[in-house]
């Protein structure tokens, strides 16, 4: 029952993030959006796989935790500029608690790489999703419109 909110919620976020990126005219937030499409895309490629939606797929495993880890540790870089939007959905409270965001994405990177190195069965997979949907979660709940 949690893994199939945590994939719910998942994938909400990628149509959501889709539909962000309409109209952005700022291209450092656009730069941003895009990092953060991202890790969507490879947390819903890993909850579809958990699912059974798709075939278990170690090395596609392990490389969607690899590119959830690379883009987490951009995301730092790419949030230090209080950059903004009409469409951005990133709240100012990320610059006033810049260290609390950056190691919240150090976390989620430390996970994604740690899961890089022991997705070696569906049912790591299934497992990681929790903690994976937990680490976004910690983040988007105060950083995040």
């Amino acid at each position: 029952m949690k893994n199939g909110l945590v994939m719910l919620l998942a994938l909400a976020l990628c149509a959501t993030t889709a539909l962000a990126h309409q109209g952005v005219k700022n291209p450092a937030v656009m730069a941003r959006m895009h990092g953060m499409k991202q890790i969507s895309d490879n947390v819903k490629m890993l909850g579809t796989m958990a699912k059974g939606q798709i075939a278990f797929d170690a090395a596609t495993a392990q490389n969607a935790a690899r590119a959830i880890a690379r883009h987490s540790a951009e995301s730092v870089a790419l949030f230090t500029a209080p950059e903004t939007d009409p469409k951005s959905e990133a709240r100012e409270v990320i610059w006033t608690e810049f260290d609390d965001f950056s190691a919240k994405a150090r976390d989620l990177e430390t996970l994604a790489n740690d899961l890089a190195n022991t997705l070696n069965s569906l049912d790591d997979v299934k497992a990681a999703m929790k903690p994976l949907g937990a680490s976004c979660k910690a983040c988007h709940s105060v950083y995040r419109d």
